[in-house]
């Protein structure tokens, strides 16, 4: 390993979202479908989510039809995002281990508190954290509503902490991080969450930070060299990946 490159933002809500949770209220007049909470009922993006999406980008980018899993070394999508094991022997694997891990993305506290006093845009809240929207399903033939539902979501502002780990076994591996940053964009074009063709999920990267930490960080506890700060529409990928490679030096020889 020659080290990791660490990407801390944050994921800012520019219409509501509806990333599903388990059904919690089965009484009469209760929401239909819930948002997914923690323990303590506060919303947030599940890293499996994220991840599971920008993947899912990458593979109808490259006109996959089915999940990748061919486990080729030079494959962007096995190389970052890994292989399932259950259709190929462990040694048919070139591509190695998942590069990129992704962490849950909890609500951002000033955010939070701003929801819980229903402050600022959020005064109008019905719940907590989230707001209620109906939805129909319109009758072609009769132009009557046949599916009235609630529909909980995470309402447009909401902003979550986001932790990205992506780790750079081989040089290759410093190249292929252009591709994880081509899913963020694609990502910023799409949706995360559900009923996306109906204007939700939308979402913004902003305020990022890259750090690059090589393995003689890690054994001297350095904190890593800062490879880019500031707004993800602003950033140079090229200029990204030659500071990563300049850091990380010597560690590939």
């Amino acid at each position: 390993m020659l080290g990791k490159i660490i990407i801390n933002g944050q994921i800012k809500a520019l219409t509501g979202l509806a990333i599903g949770g388990s059904k919690s209220d089965m009484t009469i007049g209760g929401i239909d479908n819930n948002v997914i909470k923690t323990s303590e009922g506060v919303p947030f993006i599940p890293g499996s989510s994220l991840k599971g999406k920008l993947r899912s980008l990458l593979e109808r980018k490259n006109n996959k039809e089915k999940i990748c899993n061919c486990g080729k070394k030079d494959c962007e999508i096995c190389v970052i995002f890994g292989t399932g094991m259950k259709s190929k022997k462990e040694e048919e694997v070139e591509a190695g281990l998942t590069r990129l891990y992704v962490r849950d993305a909890f609500l951002y506290d000033p955010i939070k508190k701003e929801m819980e006093n229903k402050e600022g845009i959020f005064s109008n809240l019905e719940l907590a954290y989230t707001e209620v929207k109906w939805e129909n399903t319109i009758s072609r033939l009769k132009g009557k509503a046949n599916n009235p539902r609630q529909q909980e979501r995470v309402p447009a502002g909401s902003v979550f902490e986001m932790n990205l780990i992506y780790n750079l076994m081989i040089e290759d591996d410093i190249d292929m991080f252009k591709h994880l940053m081509e899913a963020m964009r694609l990502l910023e074009d799409d949706y995360i969450g559900g009923n996306g063709s109906r204007g939700y999920g939308r979402i913004k990267f902003e305020n990022l930070e890259i750090i690059c930490k090589k393995i003689a960080d890690y054994k001297e506890g350095n904190s890593g060299t800062a490879i880019y700060s500031g707004h993800f529409d602003t950033l140079d990928q090229k200029e990204v990946i030659q500071k990563i490679k300049e850091v990380v030096g010597d560690e590939g020889q």
